[in-house]
């Protein structure tokens, strides 16, 4: 509570805080950094026109719960310390968190094999148990160029729809969730699902593919998984190694 008090805001937002930090801190610890680059953000819990975002220029590393920036729909930075944020970064996620208020957690990446997976022509094969969590469930959008064109967030909402797992065609992943651990797991498993597809085809051997009701049946039990217990152990394993995510 001293925290919560001494930064100013409520104990639903400095929590929110917290998590997205602790989010951020694990994308590095498990290398989905791309340098000083990509986003997560997450609504400010009350508000349908607030996220918090990384400032722009510190390394996920360095990113704290005192060190996000609160940015309304219109990119304004509501901080008494003025900072910057990237403008990239607003146009992709205010699109979705001003269209979906279901989600709470918006998470973009340029991981190695996610970025090769958007530059295939089929997509996403997924071909693992995990990786059935995605069947016919990942949307795609067309590359339009680096994400400056206001224009673009309606057809990049069109394109997520209501899915959770989006691949931006020759860019990278895009996830979303109910939580900050939901849209980090599921961005994690995506990544993975990318990974093992890449390497199965680069082996040049036939691709073998389950049978399309247990691949169905895997998907279905996916649906229902809790991330309780994975994202519990995450911050365990985050507080063993630097726990100033939570300043």
């Amino acid at each position: 509570m001293r925290m919560v008090k001494a930064y100013g805001c409520s104990e639903g937002e400095w929590e929110a805080r917290v998590e997205l930090a602790a989010g951020y801190r694990l994308t590095d610890h498990f290398g989905m950094t791309a340098l000083i680059y990509n986003h997560i953000t997450a609504r400010v819990p009350g508000t349908d026109d607030q996220f918090l975002i990384n400032e722009f220029g510190l390394g996920y590393e360095e990113v704290s719960a005192s060190n996000l920036v609160k940015i309304d729909m219109d990119g304004n930075v509501l901080e008494e310390v003025e900072r910057q944020i990237n403008f990239t970064g607003y146009v992709i996620h205010s699109a979705i968190h001003g269209a979906r208020h279901d989600v709470a957690c918006v998470m973009h990446t340029h991981t190695p094999y996610g970025m090769a997976v958007s530059a295939l022509e089929e997509g996403l094969a997924p071909l693992q148990q995990e990786a059935y969590q995605f069947h016919e469930r990942v949307s795609y959008h067309e590359f339009e160029g680096v994400a400056l064109d206001m224009d673009e967030r309606e057809r990049l909402v069109t394109d997520l729809g209501g899915t959770n797992a989006m691949i931006m065609r020759n860019h990278g992943l895009l996830t979303v969730g109910r939580s900050v651990a939901e849209a980090w797991v599921r961005m994690w498993q995506l990544e993975q699902a990318c990974k093992v597809q890449v390497l199965a085809q680069s082996t040049g051997q036939p691709i073998r593919q389950a049978p399309i009701a247990a691949i169905e049946k895997a998907a279905a039990f996916f649906d229902r998984e809790s991330v309780a217990l994975e994202w519990a152990w995450l911050l365990r394993t985050l507080d063993r190694k630097d726990p100033s995510y939570k300043e």
